[in-house]
């Protein structure tokens, strides 16, 4: 298998997987997974050591477009409390969406259960960097208690996120007021 070969081969196994993953969970089948990606199991033994290397990779390729689309910019100047609202709001507007099954991340450690499985390391580390993002803003911004912040936010999010993917609430006119509430109580500027 030629070096282009082996990247497309690559790139449409790690498409497939966040695809039908998200739609379906994470434990969709090596064949469906393989078929999907028109490429043969042993193509894809050769590219992955396994499934679940697959998806760890599959959820690895998808952080930076998952962070780019909820938090705000690194240069962005608006206070604190805006730029965790601006979260809130990004994931208001797309919990909506016909096939929006909630945080891909979430969903992943939530179906795993096996902290240890490389795809739930993925997961957790990402789902970190949010709470992570959330603390330093609640920092920034004068929380009394951002780590509390962090972790109240966190939940708020994933929540949200969980009750939008399985169609019990559509998320729009709740998230953004409960989020505001908690930031008036903590003090945040």
């Amino acid at each position: 298998m030629t070096t282009e070969a082996k990247s497309s081969s690559r790139e449409r196994l790690l498409e497939a997987a966040a695809t039908l993953t998200y739609r379906d969970g994470v434990h969709i089948g090596v064949d469906a997974l393989c078929k999907a990606a028109g490429v043969s199991k042993r193509s894809m033994y050769q590219l992955f050591e396994s499934k679940d290397e697959l998806l760890a990779a599959s959820l690895e390729e998808q952080a930076a477009s998952y962070v780019a689309a909820l938090l705000p910019p690194a240069d962005d100047d608006r206070p604190p409390r805006e730029r965790i609202l601006h979260v809130f709001e990004r994931a208001e507007s797309v919990a909506g969406a016909p096939d929006f099954h909630g945080c891909r991340y979430l969903a992943v450690q939530i179906e795993l259960k096996d902290q240890s499985h490389p795809a739930s390391r993925v997961a957790h580390r990402v789902k970190g960097e949010l709470t992570a993002f959330f603390r330093a803003e609640a920092e920034r911004g004068g929380a009394s208690a951002p780590d509390l912040l962090a972790r109240q936010l966190s939940l708020v999010f994933d929540g949200a996120s969980a009750r939008a993917g399985i169609k019990a609430d559509t998320a729009g006119g709740l998230v953004v007021p409960t989020v505001t509430t908690l930031l008036a109580a903590a003090g945040m500027r």
